[in-house]
């Protein structure tokens, strides 16, 4: 059991009361189940929804080009680069993304810092990827705390009466 259990962080799958819907998770773990459902797709959701919403109001920030190069040859060039809703969403989102990932991590038994692969150019995001969203979590307590999928299984006792 995590030293700051008795606050509700010792586990992640037992919030602290007032904490069952919060997303930024301070310490513990969390399955890929967890991860998936309660992180990963809602915030690429929301990450899509401003997107979205960005393109409906006319605030997207994209520019657009079309050059020929003879009467066959021609081209058309879309750059997008987000708007200011997406901009929002996308710094609102950032810390409650990190948090899951190291927690993700801890439920594998490494530490936060393994977010650093991020910045290797093309190998670090794949790594990240297998690591944090599809590699099981250790069974049982590791040093991030208790696993607590399984719940301890209690022994048969004699009814005294």
């Amino acid at each position: 059991m995590s030293e700051y259990a008795h606050l509700g962080y010792g586990s992640t799958r037992t919030p602290a009361p007032g904490q069952e819907s919060s997303w930024y998770v301070r310490r513990g773990r969390i399955d890929r189940r967890t991860y998936w459902l309660h992180y990963a797709l809602p915030l690429w959701a929301a990450s899509i929804a401003a997107i979205w919403a960005d393109i409906a109001l006319g605030t997207a920030w994209y520019s657009s080009s079309l050059t020929s190069d003879g009467y066959y040859s021609s081209s058309y060039d879309v750059s997008f680069s987000g708007g200011p809703l997406t901009l929002l969403v996308s710094l609102a989102l950032f810390a409650p993304s990190i948090s899951a990932a190291v927690t993700r991590l801890h439920d594998t038994g490494r530490s936060g810092w393994f977010l650093l692969w991020g910045l290797v150019p093309i190998a670090g995001p794949i790594v990240l990827f297998v690591v944090v969203g599809c590699l099981a979590g250790d069974p049982g307590p590791n040093g991030y705390g208790d696993d607590g999928a399984r719940p301890a299984r209690r022994e048969p006792s004699l009814a005294t009466w």
